[in-house]
């Protein structure tokens, strides 16, 4: 079809990703296994990748019945709970939390330590989401959505926090909307710079092309994010997991083709795709 293809320079692993995925290669490369406390990054074919090494991904159930072993905690962070049934069972942790994931949770420890009402606009079970909360005790109030504010009593005030990847447009929507409502926000950007600059950049770039072929995984809140922005500044943008769903009816002859990706699609993938690409 003689597509012209080309790779979004600025997508890839953040460094919170490539961090952890360094230390879990590193250890494999010397034990030949490694215990995960849930998936490393959210792209099962990266997982699967390092599954292939040995990496083991367990949950927090399995945690409780595991002694005396290494554990990777992921770019994402952990609730104080998971460190409490380390030291009860004498697991050494590998602690990957990405450093900005930490200084949002020493933030929201802070305010609840301060008796502030804390409300986290982030996915419900999300493993940061998770994370944060678990520094209030499960006490602060975690909204997905805008129509949930209408489930609590808000505060006459409050802290506002965030997922560290969420949409900046809705954040401050939100923001907007509580204090609409005549409520008192604290409001504390908490986003990740590297995740809103990518949206910024992904709006120059997706309009460089006929059509785009954004690549990440299906549980990754970052690349719904960053999905919706490619797709609202070019309608023609095409959501794929892996290179085998890529569908030739979606282009024509001389297209030219963007490919972009989430921050926990690795590079390898994207160069997957653009073979596939030019092969058709």
């Amino acid at each position: 079809m003689n597509l012209k293809v080309e790779i979004d320079n600025n997508s890839g692993f953040c460094f919170g990703v490539v961090f952890a995925i360094q230390m879990a290669e590193g250890i494999l490369e010397t034990e030949g296994k490694l215990y995960c406390l849930g998936d490393i990054v959210h792209n099962d074919e990266e997982v699967s990748r390092l599954k292939a090494k040995g990496l083991q991904i367990i949950d927090h159930d399995d945690l409780k019945n595991i002694h005396g072993e290494k554990v990777l905690i992921r770019a994402h962070g952990e609730p104080p709970e998971t460190y409490k049934i380390a030291l009860d069972n004498h697991i050494e942790l590998v602690d990957a939390s990405c450093p900005v994931v930490l200084k949002l949770q020493n933030r929201v420890r802070q305010a609840y330590n301060e008796d502030e009402k804390i409300m986290i606009f982030g996915k419900h079970g999300h493993a940061e989401v998770k994370g944060l909360a678990g520094q209030t005790n499960g006490e602060a109030i975690v909204i997905e959505s805008f129509d949930e504010l209408d489930k609590y009593e808000l505060p006459k005030s409050l802290k506002l926090f965030s997922q560290t990847t969420k949409s900046t447009k809705k954040l401050f929507g939100l923001k907007a909307e509580l204090e609409n409502r005549g409520i008192e926000v604290d409001f504390n950007d908490t986003l990740c710079r590297q995740v809103s600059n990518r949206d910024i950049q992904l709006r120059d770039f997706v309009k460089l092309y006929d059509k785009i072929v954004f690549v990440a995984g299906v549980k990754s809140s970052n690349g719904k994010v960053l999905f919706d922005v490619c797709k609202e500044h070019n309608v023609n943008t095409y959501f794929v997991s892996s290179k085998d769903e890529i569908q030739k009816s979606w282009f024509n002859e001389n297209d030219s083709i963007g490919i972009c990706g989430a921050t926990s699609t690795p590079q390898w993938q994207m160069e997957e795709v653009k073979e596939v690409l030019l092969s058709l």
